[in-house]
């Protein structure tokens, strides 16, 4: 079926498959890992993070399910989460390197590479810890999975178009509130929260983008490369936390301050890139977007 909702069918089911699709597959991909248990866990971490987007669509109608199977899932990926950072790390630090500025900075960055990748290599033998809290998470998927079937939306095909119309509106607010908070500041938790609602709005686009196509799937280009950008820019504040943090790891002093001085730079550049893009993902006020989103699921169904 894929990760859609389609005005033609009844709301409900197209819910649940939408949502036990996410949790089969994060199910599948943590029991059979084919491409190694971190590469797994990511996988996962991504179809939760749909499944978390898909409730928040609904969060109006179905209150106590939307929280509780929110917190479940959230706490979850929480579990996982850690046993992804140094992957991470290492990513970002090739990420950095991909963009020295000159020679100098190159070689302090294939430094920091190094320390990093072996300092990981180092500390991949709690493998008894990583299964147990695959083994958790893959018990609560099927918990999750029996919650989503329970699931029940009432009203025809009118409560479906408000339902629509009412979980795009709310998610555009808080974007754009998002969008806003980060345009004279430097603080990384704000432009975390804005590619929070980025990954929501890029997974509304793929949910409903039977309604139209060329105009989501050009929607979804954007709000990906802004989302992207913004993962970069959270990976570099938490590489800068790890290197503050251990800085016995680094046996040339200055390396942490080189590094430092690359990390401000990317993330100032990273920073502007993400804000013309939100200018661009988020120009048109959320109500009339909203509007048009609810007027075109109308006319499909």
């Amino acid at each position: 079926m894929g990760y859609r909702i389609r005005p033609s069918e009844r709301f409900s089911e197209e819910f649940k498959a939408a949502g036990a699709e996410q949790l089969d597959e994060a199910i599948a991909v943590l029991t059979t890992h084919p491409e190694g248990m971190l590469e797994a866990i990511h996988a996962a971490r991504k179809n939760f993070k749909k499944l978390r987007s898909l409730y928040r669509l609904v969060a109006d109608d179905v209150p106590v399910f939307r929280d509780r199977e929110n917190a479940r899932i959230r706490n979850m990926a929480r579990t996982l989460s850690a046993l992804r950072d140094a992957t991470a790390l290492v990513e970002v630090s090739r990420y950095l390197l991909e963009h020295a500025r000159n020679d100098d900075e190159r070689v302090m960055l294939e430094r920091v590479k190094k320390i990093l990748s072996d300092h990981f290599k180092d500390n991949e033998g709690a493998t008894t810890e990583i299964a147990e809290s695959v083994a958790s998470a893959i018990a609560t998927c099927s918990q999750a999975l029996e919650a989503l079937s329970r699931v029940d939306f009432k009203g025809g095909k009118k409560r479906d178009e408000t339902r629509i119309d009412k979980g795009w509106r709310t998610l555009l607010k808080r974007a754009r509130a998002a969008w806003r908070a980060c345009e004279n500041t430097t603080d990384t938790h704000l432009f975390h929260e804005l590619r929070k609602r980025g990954q929501d709005y890029r997974h509304y686009l793929s949910l409903l983008r039977d309604l139209w196509p060329s105009a989501m799937h050009a929607k979804r280009v954007a709000a990906s490369e802004m989302v992207d950008l913004l993962g970069h820019h959270n990976d570099l504040a938490l590489l800068t936390s790890f290197a503050n943090a251990h800085p016995h790891l680094f046996t040339r002093s200055e390396d942490i301050a080189h590094l430092l001085s690359a990390v401000i730079a990317r993330q100032e550049a990273l920073r502007q890139s993400a804000l013309q893009l939100a200018d661009e993902v988020f120009l048109d006020r959320p109500r009339d977007e909203a509007r048009r989103i609810a007027l075109l699921w109308r006319n499909a169904a």
